[in-house]
């Protein structure tokens, strides 16, 4: 993915098109030893993250953005935009941020993620607003209860998930084993 690592004044925008999606890579709960299979590829329209889910395991399958170096300023903005065909699941966004020294993310370690949960429409295409305040921290789905908030001057990556586990830690109350199909159109931020 080729983004500008500048700040961005707040009359410009963050337009991510789906030609610029290059280098993402499927990340699925095989790393710890489930069995579900993903894949992500480039479509004309998009980025597609298909696969099989086994919920024994592991339960998810995910599609992640390479490490954005330097990090992305998205300070100005007020969140991101997805335009996403989702067929109806509730999918995740999770950013990972360049820790500040001396930060509790510091202290957390590099698993920590920030997650915003994607309902979609059953059809058709889902436009959603994902503000950077709804973002919850987490670790490998676990909810981190510590004052921490997502610091959007140092965004390095990206990453789309499917998954049996819910923004809260609990279940995701759409999801389903079996095959999925989904198509990310576009990430925009937004003032």
């Amino acid at each position: 993915m080729i983004v500008d690592s500048r700040s961005f004044s707040p009359d410009e925008s963050l337009d991510i098109p789906f030609r610029e999606f290059e280098g993402w890579m499927p990340i699925n709960d095989t790393i710890m030893g489930g069995c579900s299979s993903g894949s992500c590829c480039i479509s004309n329209e998009g980025l597609v993250l298909e696969g099989v889910l086994v919920e024994e395991g592991g339960g998810f399958v995910s599609c992640s953005s390479s490490i954005l170096s330097p990090s992305i300023n998205l300070s100005r903005f007020s969140g991101l935009e997805l335009d996403i065909d989702g067929c109806g699941l509730t999918l995740k966004l999770a950013l990972a941020c360049q820790f500040k020294s001396f930060s509790f993310g510091g202290l957390i370690g590099e698993g920590l993620r920030w997650v915003a949960e994607i309902p979609t429409e059953r059809s058709g295409t889902t436009t959603i607003r994902l503000p950077f305040k709804i973002f919850k921290p987490t670790i490998r789905a676990n909810p981190i209860r510590l004052p921490l908030m997502l610091d959007a001057s140092r965004i390095i990556q990206f990453q789309l998930l499917f998954s049996k586990f819910g923004i809260e830690g609990g279940r995701n109350m759409g999801f389903r084993s079996g095959s999925i199909k989904v198509l990310l159109r576009s990430i925009r931020a937004f003032h």
